[in-house]
């Protein structure tokens, strides 16, 4: 079957209310898109949040009255009769299929390699984690992650113990087991990030060295390593969870990061950590340091 996108800009004040017409007038789904690539802090359990510029999309079918959908919109106080609107075909496709074919194995530093798990390995004696992300974010795609896997290639892991904060699809945590650590801790608010993690860790062959626990389970230790890769808003308000994971003399990498929050992060981290020169990677920035 065909569709019909439909799409209007709009702020974060009147974006359900519109998505509300929208489903009203036929609409077959209706998502909320940054319409001016804004970062998003993570919500917290329960909270939903919109950017200040939300684009607000409806998915209507192909023989959809249009015109007449539009025409209606526009007696809503809201919009008015002027109101701007962008109205595409959208190619029906199997998009699960679409972004499997296109999720590739990546390569990150001199050993590792993240390989989905419907593909085979370039390079069977590299450091491999075969992923399938599911329902959790992290691939290896995003510039936030890479700056991660390429710190944790280039640190000797060997029996470390390490606690990955925002564990997602537990990428980073099977990058750490992979290249030598003794035991990782994954945290995430997200129960399904948890499930995706232990289910690559089995498939990875790791699961007897990984722990993972939601925020209010978490335990007391002290690591190695810890990876938060998140963003900056919560690496700022949970500074002081994050560090106390590190026991002193301990390595911690940051990301999720602007650039130009780099300033902001270290100000933050210093009185704790020993800085390294930060690392960029288009827009995003990864900050790292050792404990005090």
């Amino acid at each position: 079957m065909a569709w019909l996108q439909l799409r209007i800009n709009t702020t974060s004040e009147y974006a359900d209310a519109i998505g509300d017409m929208l489903s009203a007038n036929g609409s077959q789904a209706v998502t909320y898109v940054d319409a001016k690539d804004t970062p998003m802090y993570e919500p917290k359990p329960g909270e939903v949040l919109l950017w200040p510029d939300t684009q607000v999309v409806g998915l209507f079918k192909a023989d959809a009255d249009m015109k007449r959908i539009i025409a209606r919109l526009a007696k809503a106080k809201i919009l008015g009769p002027d109101f701007k609107y962008k109205l595409e075909p959208l190619e029906d496709k199997d998009w699960e299929r679409e972004w499997m074919d296109n999720f590739h194995p990546m390569q990150f530093g001199e050993r590792l390699w993240i390989c989905p798990s419907w593909r085979d390995v370039p390079d069977p004696n590299a450091v491999n984690v075969m992923l399938d992300p599911g329902l959790a974010f992290g691939t290896g795609t995003h510039p936030t992650t890479a700056l991660c896997l390429r710190w944790l290639d280039g640190i000797d892991m060997t029996d470390k113990t390490v606690v990955d904060f925002g564990c997602g699809s537990g990428i980073l945590a099977l990058a750490a087991l992979k290249l030598g650590a003794k035991r990782v801790i994954g945290i995430d608010i997200d129960p399904q990030a948890l499930q995706a993690t232990q289910e690559n860790a089995r498939r990875n062959g790791v699961e007897d060295r990984l722990d993972v626990f939601l925020p209010e389970n978490q335990p007391t230790l002290e690591a190695d390593v810890v990876v938060a890769n998140i963003l900056s808003g919560p690496l700022l308000e949970l500074r002081e969870v994050i560090t106390g994971y590190c026991k002193s003399d301990g390595l911690l990498v940051l990301s999720g990061i602007l650039a130009e929050q780099v300033e902001t992060i270290e100000s933050a981290y210093a009185k704790d950590i020993s800085l390294d020169p930060s690392a960029i990677d288009g827009e995003w920035a990864r900050v790292s340091g050792r404990k005090h």
